[in-house]
């Protein structure tokens, strides 16, 4: 099934969408529109009743490994090594602003 967009058409959807085109790419323009309606047709042609819809065309799977509890540094290590600390926090640049 072709469908045809034409000159009138492609001018008509560049005003209302406030686009500039010039008129020599007018043709190059509605070849593409036709192209992009004509893979929109096919799609929808497709038998699809016994397809069951997804999200995403392969099932993930979790990669990561378990959470595992274990005995981490002691705070005063880990503060250590920080370049600014108070009050046992890390102490780091504001970056943000006060609002006015």
């Amino acid at each position: 099934m072709a469908l045809k967009i034409t000159r009138d058409e492609v001018a008509h959807v560049a005003f209302l969408a406030r686009l500039l085109i010039d008129p020599s790419e007018i043709d190059q323009y509605a070849e593409q529109l036709s192209s992009v309606l004509e893979h929109a047709a096919d799609i929808e042609a497709l038998e699809l009743n016994d397809v069951e819809p997804t999200f995403r065309p392969i099932p993930l799977e979790n990669v990561l490994r378990e959470d595992v509890v274990t005995v981490s540094l002691p705070r005063d290590t880990v503060l250590s090594q920080a370049p600014e600390t108070a009050q046992n926090m890390f102490l780091v640049p504001k970056i943000l602003s006060e609002a006015p």
